[in-house]
């Protein structure tokens, strides 16, 4: 997963600071943008005329009043849709808010949005420790890119992030704007509660934090995600072969010894989710009392992960997993591997995964917590 940054909660304070720039508009070389301080009503307005540019169905109107005490509100027509395309979701009417970058996973997950046909939000939160700027995503497949500005989840600017996302929703209309989450297993949990309480739905793909707390979270306030340790397809596909032969052959291996050694890049913090999942798996088919926070080997050194077959040119984004289960007396053993390098095939299906969350939002109803084994059975990754 990302485990990039973005360790703060999201509050609402009184002022906010935006870049003076359009959607369209390019960074200058030096990758710093000028910003200015503005009341909300100055930067709705310029969101909403950046927004002009944005594709979108028929007309749409977004204005900011008075109410009688002089506060002032903004106003979304209750009919506005997404923009569709014969039978489906358009992709470009939507827009992606992707957190975490510049982190490497959600730059490469930002770049496969783009690769996939969806448009990505002008603005999208980063780390407390960053500074603010904006960025240039681009797509080498396609040639596809979009300006980002990077707002840190600091007391300066959290409000520019609430303000922006309404800016955004008024362009692309409220069930066309969702966030995926490739930021920091530490802020996991108080990510998810921003997202909801917002009405954002996002695609965790950040592992780490609780996860029980988080799938409660999200429930209980009826929001729309999809949250999994992985987002690999073939992977996905492997975890739900897993699931199904543990439940219809509990036990089959009673008495064989689990090991479970995985292989990340230095900068993932966490033990693999993928590996926890799959390990909860293979725990029902063998009697062996593996846990699941002491018993997985974990290398995180150059060395240690060359040797356990990475390539030196994918130490810097890797997963290397090998699971094995041994006959007591050791002379039959079975070995499970997934060896990727690179992000791509995670990347892809989180856009993949995105996609799907818009399509239960159009359908409507309560908001739900959805797994990649959900997507993956409705044939929703390409």
């Amino acid at each position: 997963a990302g485990n990039e940054a973005l360790a703060s909660p999201l509050r609402r304070s009184a002022s906010v600071s935006v870049p003076l720039i359009g959607v369209g508009d390019v960074p200058p070389n030096n990758n710093k943008t000028k910003t200015t301080n503005m009341t909300m009503k100055s930067i709705l307005m310029v969101l909403g005329a950046a927004a002009a540019s944005l594709p979108r169905s028929g007309g749409f109107t977004f204005t900011i009043s008075q109410d009688a005490g002089g506060r002032r509100r903004s106003r979304t027509p209750a009919n506005t849709r997404l923009a569709m395309s014969g039978d489906g979701l358009d992709p470009s009417a939507l827009r992606i808010m992707v957190n975490g970058m510049p982190g490497p996973m959600a730059t490469a997950a930002a770049e496969a949005c783009l690769r996939k046909g969806l448009s990505l939000s002008p603005v999208a939160m980063t780390g407390p420790d960053v500074e603010p700027t904006t960025t240039t995503v681009t797509d080498s497949v396609t040639g596809a890119s979009a300006d980002v500005r990077l707002v840190p989840a600091t007391d300066e600017g959290r409000d520019e992030i609430v303000a922006s996302l309404a800016g955004v929703r008024a362009a692309a209309g409220d069930e066309g704007v969702l966030a995926i989450d490739y930021t920091h297993p530490s802020a996991v949990n108080a990510n998810a509660i921003f997202y909801a309480e917002n009405s954002l739905p996002f695609v965790m793909g950040t592992t780490g934090g609780d996860r029980a707390k988080l799938t409660e979270d999200v429930s209980s306030r009826k929001a729309y995600a999809v949250i999994a340790p992985n987002m690999g397809k073939q992977i996905v596909a492997m975890q739900a072969g897993l699931e199904d032969l543990a439940a219809k052959f509990p036990a089959a291996f009673a008495g064989y010894k689990l090991e479970v050694t995985e292989s990340h890049q230095k900068t993932k913090a966490d033990t693999s989710g993928t590996a926890k999942a799959v390990v909860a798996s293979l725990k029902k088919l063998s009697d062996d009392g593996f846990d699941l926070e002491e018993d997985i080997e974990m290398l995180r050194d150059d060395e240690s992960s060359v040797a356990f077959g990475v390539s030196p040119e994918a130490l810097k984004g890797h997963a290397f997993h090998t699971y094995t289960l041994a006959s007591p007396d050791g002379s039959v053993q079975f070995q499970l591997k997934h060896n990727v390098e690179g992000r791509t095939v995670y990347a892809e299906g989180t856009a993949d995964a995105v996609k799907f969350l818009a399509t239960k939002v159009r359908e409507g109803g309560e908001g739900k917590v959805y797994s990649m084994i959900d997507v993956l059975q409705a044939g929703a990754l390409e």
